[in-house]
């Protein structure tokens, strides 16, 4: 899995597609579950049921999980767990969370037009980047004014293009962004705000907008809620394997993961597992241009899900989980 970027990092998989990277961890992500599958195939026959390992496309905003849950292929999966590196966790640390997790997030791209002309004669166009600044001014009082301090939502406007010329006023610009939130009422809320803003801003500055959520491209994640039987058997398989010094109880983060699918559809957890050597200087944060992997952290990873694989089904059939976990596949 690719992110749109220019990789910074000279090693011998440096990506060869101009304006694209390895970032967020993918590659090692996918290699900690081949080597899970080579430790399950080792021992097979002792497995208590059957594990299905997702190698899932289309991660980074395209939604890829919604379409493994719709092609049916989980359907009689009972329990899904799901493993993400990161940098700022120590190599051989774990961290994760009961609940609410992650939080659900969305996206947005606006054109705001209005009539172009020259720089020096203002009064004979209308100014669609004064119109689209004033538009990002007012999308950041959604949150500090209109959202519970209590309740953790983000707008952030991230792109922002207009114009090609210093003396020219556009005829139009487009800005895009995002929004978050834990709750499926706020979420809601910012999106018809956002709408709301964008277009009557830009009226008030005699300009037209379109809003595009981008719902086909990019759709809506859900936040990403741990299940609380599954997060205490992570808590407990990971201890035995780490030690429990090595378990961090991380709070919510605004971030989103398209792994929420999968909790809509059955129980499921989604954990952290560190990757930066203290001896070494800090790691990149996974979507720097950076960014690099530590690869001591690939069996450690591989070993864990493993061992998650293993447990889950021989606890199943001793029926020491949930009593309504009846299907024996993961």
């Amino acid at each position: 899995m690719c992110l749109y970027g220019v990789e910074m990092v000279e090693w011998e998989h440096k990506s060869k597609v101009p304006g694209k990277m390895h970032a967020c961890g993918h590659d090692a992500h996918t290699t900690m579950l081949l080597g899970a599958a080579k430790l399950l195939k080792e021992h097979q026959d002792e497995l208590q049921g059957t594990v299905i390992l997702v190698f899932q496309p289309a991660e980074e905003g395209g939604g890829g999980a919604k379409k493994i849950v719709e092609a049916g292929v989980l359907k009689d999966v009972s329990a899904i767990f799901g493993l993400h590196v990161t940098n700022q966790l120590s190599l051989g640390q774990v961290s994760s969370r009961e609940g609410p997790l992650l939080a659900g997030s969305g996206f947005f791209e606006a054109k705001i037009s209005g009539k172009g002309g020259h720089a020096a004669l203002p009064q004979h166009a209308i100014d669609p980047i004064l119109a689209a600044s004033n538009v990002i001014v007012s999308l950041q009082h959604l949150v500090s004014r209109e959202a519970d301090p209590l309740d953790s939502q983000v707008v952030t406007v991230a792109k922002f293009e207009g114009g090609g010329a210093f003396n020219v006023i556009p005829d139009s610009v487009t800005i895009g962004g995002t929004f978050r939130a834990f709750s499926t009422k706020s979420f809601t809320q910012l999106k018809r705000r956002i709408e709301q803003v964008i277009t009557r801003q830009a009226s008030v500055h005699m300009c037209n907008a379109t809003v595009d959520f981008l719902e086909e491209e990019k759709p809506f994640f859900p936040p990403t809620v741990n299940n609380k039987d599954l997060h205490m058997f992570f808590k407990n398989v990971s201890g035995d394997m780490l030690g429990t010094q090595n378990y961090v109880e991380m709070q919510p983060l605004m971030g989103s993961e398209d792994f929420s699918f999968y909790q809509e559809a059955m129980p499921g957890h989604f954990s952290f597992v560190g990757m930066q050597d203290e001896a070494k200087p800090p790691m990149a944060s996974p979507h720097s241009p950076h960014f690099e992997v530590n690869e001591d952290l690939l069996p450690i990873g591989a070993s864990l899900h493993a061992s998650m694989a293993t447990r889950y089904l021989l606890d199943l059939k001793t029926s020491s989980l949930d009593k309504s976990y009846r299907k024996d596949e993961l």
